[in-house]
């Protein structure tokens, strides 16, 4: 039998990298990958815009990764975009030629969901250890900070300085001088003194640096003899040294520097020194693991149905005391509908991303019982949700939002059919278990050709619940305001 084979594409701001292993049992082995210096970020407008150069570079790349994933299914691969596309404004214009030339579908995810992966992909490439560890990952376009033990994140940040953004921001020309050099550390350490307090010296028994920066970084130290082993801080003062003596990055004359961290080096330097500054960090290891393989690790976890994403939806019932018997009635329901409505062809990811929301819409109450379907739309939209895409909890939102009340607040929100199958599915199931009890239910069938909801009831049914009979009549009204038709039948 062939192992199945699983893809990571990692979108980041300074490099996209695409890794490819098979699954033998929980584990997975690397085959290929490849590795394209994009850089992102140093196509990011003043105006916050991907600039039409950045475009292209990023297109062509995704075009020769498209190929390499070529006849791989869609569940065997997950690409995700960071930092930079999660700034520009243009980014969902860009992310619709981006899935285009890549075959796949995109996810920008959130800084603290960047940071959770990078964990996991750390994690499991170092050996089980007592204590906790800080990693330190110096992206393109942001740096995320993690404190764990062994698999376990404890502790996530994502903030916004990554070695391309400052490079550009600060060494445009590869010119370093004293004055740049000291404005670019104090606008690092700026950002790093606001998660001192949780994240110094004492938090954590040993530092892990992960990404091409904290590699390349370490190379030159060893390799020039200004550390015995890893970042040290006296090494990086001797580095710094050497910097100011060369006065362009592309003079310095150094060991173990790869021509292509060259324009982005002096940008990850500040941030590494900042770091180590106000931390109190005197050595730092390199990782072998990053944002990909935890991609990987996090995509076999949902090969093996162990979602971290069901992890969250359960810890968020916990905290938000969601009354468990109404959510699963409701979700059943508003399953059974939604195959209906779309003939069976009701996918899994649409599946459970119908199914989280059916578990989650009723988490807004905890705020105000008015209006809380609104309430539990801005927490799902904008929560740290582990396990979940911005995308994901866009749609999370956008269905919590649309699941009871008026229905021109989500005009324009609505265009896939099944997405219009899926919020009729949650408002029928809601409406119907409004009383919060068993309620019998009658034998009943649908249908959606796309602008008519059709639904036939067991004869008898209307009249022995007037209530639910006026609230369908009412829902009718509702849909006719978006151009749908709905139609309610017994026989």
């Amino acid at each position: 039998m062939q192992q199945p084979i699983l893809a990571a594409v990692d979108l980041g701001s300074n490099s996209f990298r695409l890794q490819i292993a098979r699954v033998e049992n929980d584990q997975l082995y690397m085959l290929d990958g490849l590795r394209e210096a994009v850089r992102l970020a140093a196509g990011i407008t003043e105006d916050k815009r991907l600039d039409k150069p950045a475009q292209q570079r990023a297109l062509s790349c995704l075009q020769r990764f498209g190929e390499r994933l070529r006849g791989l299914p869609r569940e065997a691969v997950r690409a995700v975009g960071t930092n930079s596309l999660r700034v520009a404004k243009n980014a969902p214009e860009f992310l619709q030629l981006a899935e285009a030339a890549l075959g796949f579908p995109i996810d920008v995810i959130a800084g603290r969901e960047e940071a959770r992966l990078i964990y996991l992909g750390v994690a499991r490439a170092l050996p089980h250890t007592e204590g906790r560890r800080l990693v330190m990952d110096i992206g393109g376009g942001s740096t995320e900070f993690i404190i764990g033990n062994g698999l376990q994140p404890l502790k996530l940040e994502s903030l916004y300085m990554g070695c391309v953004s400052y490079s550009v921001r600060y060494f445009p020309d590869g010119k370093i001088n004293k004055a740049n050099l000291k404005q670019a550390e104090l606008a690092a350490r700026s950002e790093v003194q606001a998660i001192a307090s949780e994240y110094s010296q004492g938090h954590w028994n040993v530092a892990f640096g992960s990404s091409g920066s904290a590699r390349v970084l370490c190379d030159i130290l060893e390799q020039n003899g200004y550390s015995e082993g890893g970042i040290t801080r006296e090494g990086l003062e001797q580095l710094r040294v050497q910097m100011l003596k060369a006065g362009d990055v592309n003079r310095l004359d150094v060991l173990g520097l790869k021509p292509d961290r060259i324009p982005v080096l002096p940008g990850g330097f500040a941030i590494m020194y900042a770091a180590f500054c106000e931390l109190g960090i005197e050595r730092m290891q390199p990782a072998l693991g990053a944002l990909r393989e935890g991609l990987l690790y996090d995509l076999l976890g949902r090969f093996h149905h162990n979602d971290m994403r069901e992890v969250t939806v359960q810890q968020f019932m916990r905290r938000y005391h969601v009354d468990v018997r109404q959510a699963a009635r409701v979700a059943r329901l508003a399953d059974f509908l939604a195959r209906q409505f779309l003939d069976g062809q009701l996918g899994d990811e649409e599946s459970h991303l119908l199914n989280w929301a059916a578990n989650l819409h009723e988490i807004g109450i905890s705020v105000a019982h008015s209006g809380y379907h609104k309430h539990t739309s801005y927490i799902l939209a904008n929560a740290d949700m582990p396990g979940f895409s911005k995308t994901e909890q866009g749609h999370l939102s956008v269905l919590a939002l649309a699941h009871r009340g008026g229905l021109e607040k989500v005009r324009g929100m609505l265009n896939a059919p099944s997405q219009l199958a899926q919020v009729m599915a949650l408002r029928l199931a809601a409406l119907i278990y409004r009383n919060r009890g068993d309620v019998a239910l009658p034998a009943m069938q649908g249908r959606f050709s796309g602008t008519k909801f059709h639904l036939v009831l067991a004869p008898g049914w209307l009249v022995q619940n007037p209530l639910t009979e006026a609230a369908l009549l009412e829902e009718m009204k509702q849909w006719k305001g978006l151009g749908i038709s709905m139609q309610v039948v017994e026989g």
